[in-house]
């Protein structure tokens, strides 16, 4: 018998959600079947099996948290019997019981845990191999009907995606009742918006529980706020938005930022794009694509600025991993473009719009998002001139592209309509200093006024 632990799916992750069991306990699992999708702080991704055997246990129902490694479920060897109430771990009410509900009311440690942490959330991490697995097996024999009628239920949903089953779970939308428009009858996430606009707004007799969703420990925020004061309402920060604060307050903490603005010529840029995109019909480049490249260039040309800061070494990354920074509903996410240096913009231009839908969807894996070495984050589409972005540990530099504005040039003496772009590069003092950074940004404005270059 072994124990799934809850795994580090993120280079950020602390600790994960349990979205959705694929599994049930007593069904057969091979090697590379998916058995539960779990939520980490940045998307929802599926966990699939290392090891065969039988699912004899569920520790952590879906909805609550445990740290990683913890123990989420327990395998048993292949050939293994489950039956009964106990040994599906099923509760009378047809529920899976919590890891602490699982856990003997004595253990010592539990009664060690912080009073301000009433929910289950660490439990599993000193849940017993052996916990009562056999201690109902005296119930009556109509506990299992519940169960039998919730196992049921799960047999006949529809396959869906792992975001269109957490919306559903969010919005308690029961995935049975939908059919999917995906592949193969696929529930995705437009069914599940869907059939909740179709169910239009909770009634307004549900906003007074509101304030029993706020973690009384909080803060910033009192729990009666909302009672206080009617034209105030109280929206719990979701786990992007939480992580995405914990590492920007730590950036801006630890690594003391220089900013470094440049304005650039876009007309040649503008003109280039417009060559290539007929060139390249059906295809389309934009004008990030044709930045991105230019900082791999650059980077490759100036490869300090490509490196981490440690307190004991300066790591010199000899690959150039620009990340993208891409707003989703809740968040921001940075997918990684590898080795951008080496890939033509076409290649780029497919390469980010894939990553960037699949962000939107929280469907990015954690190698999409780990191992950049820069990034860069652009609001011109959004009409921002010009803004300074926060550097993106562990990486040393950041770029912040504004929009591209229309304005009176002097050339060759004469004042003509012109294109002009800001761009602001953050940096970490500790990493670079201020000419490093400058030669840096020098070059790369030369290439986007050049952009001829990018492509040679």
């Amino acid at each position: 018998m072994s124990e799934i632990l809850m795994p580090r799916l993120s280079d950020t992750m602390e600790e994960g959600v349990v979205s959705s069991w694929q599994k049930k306990p007593g069904d057969a699992v091979a090697v590379g079947d998916v058995i539960v999708d779990i939520e980490t702080d940045k998307a929802v991704m599926e966990y699939e099996a290392y090891e065969a055997g039988v699912l004899e246990k569920i520790l952590v129902n879906e909805g609550e948290t445990a740290s990683i490694g913890a123990p989420i479920a327990v395998l048993a060897p292949a050939g293994t019997a489950v039956t009964g109430a106990a040994a599906t771990g099923s509760a009378p009410n047809g529920e899976v019981p919590s890891a602490a509900a699982a856990a003997p009311a004595a253990e010592p440690v539990r009664k060690q845990a912080p009073a301000a942490e009433p929910s289950p959330v660490n439990a599993p991490v000193n849940a017993p191999v052996n916990a009562p697995v056999n201690a109902a097996v005296d119930a009556p024999a109509d506990v299992t009907a519940p169960a039998a009628a919730s196992a049921d239920r799960r047999a006949s949903r529809p396959p869906s995606s792992p975001l269109a089953r957490r919306l559903a779970r969010e919005n308690g939308i029961d995935l049975a009742t939908l059919s999917g428009s995906g592949p193969g009858g696929r529930v995705v996430r437009a069914d599940v918006e869907a059939a909740a606009r179709a169910a239009g707004p909770a009634p307004s007799d549900a906003r007074p529980e509101a304030p029993a969703e706020v973690r009384p420990e909080a803060p910033a925020v009192r729990p009666e706020a909302p009672l206080e004061d009617p034209d105030t309402e109280l929206v719990p920060l979701n786990r992007f938005r939480k992580v995405t604060a914990r590492r920007l307050a730590e950036s801006m903490r630890t690594a003391p930022h220089i900013y470094l603005t440049r304005t650039v010529d876009a007309e040649a840029l503008l003109a280039f794009r417009a060559t290539l995109n007929t060139a390249l019909a059906p295809a389309k480049v934009s004008v990030n694509d044709l930045i991105v490249k230019a900082c791999a260039t650059a980077l490759r040309e100036h490869p300090d600025l490509n490196v981490s800061f440690t307190e004991e070494h300066l790591l010199v990354h000899k690959r150039v991993n620009v990340g993208v920074a891409v707003a989703i509903d809740d968040g921001l996410l940075v997918p990684v473009i590898r080795d951008a240096d080496q890939k033509s913009v076409s290649q780029i231009a497919t390469e980010t719009r894939e990553l960037a839908g699949r962000a939107r969807e929280r469907r990015l894996t954690a190698q999409e998002m780990s191992g950049g070495t820069f990034t860069v984050s652009n609001l011109g589409m959004l009409g921002v001139e010009h803004f300074t972005a926060v550097i993106n540990p562990p990486e040393a530099a950041i770029l912040a592209v504004g929009a591209i504005r229309d304005e009176p040039v002097v050339r060759d003496g004469a004042v003509v309509p012109g294109k002009r772009m800001t761009v602001t590069l953050s940096v970490d003092h500790r990493a670079c200093d201020g000419a490093t950074s400058a030669a840096f940004l020098g070059g790369l404005v030369g290439l986007l006024e050049n952009p001829l270059r990018i492509v040679a």
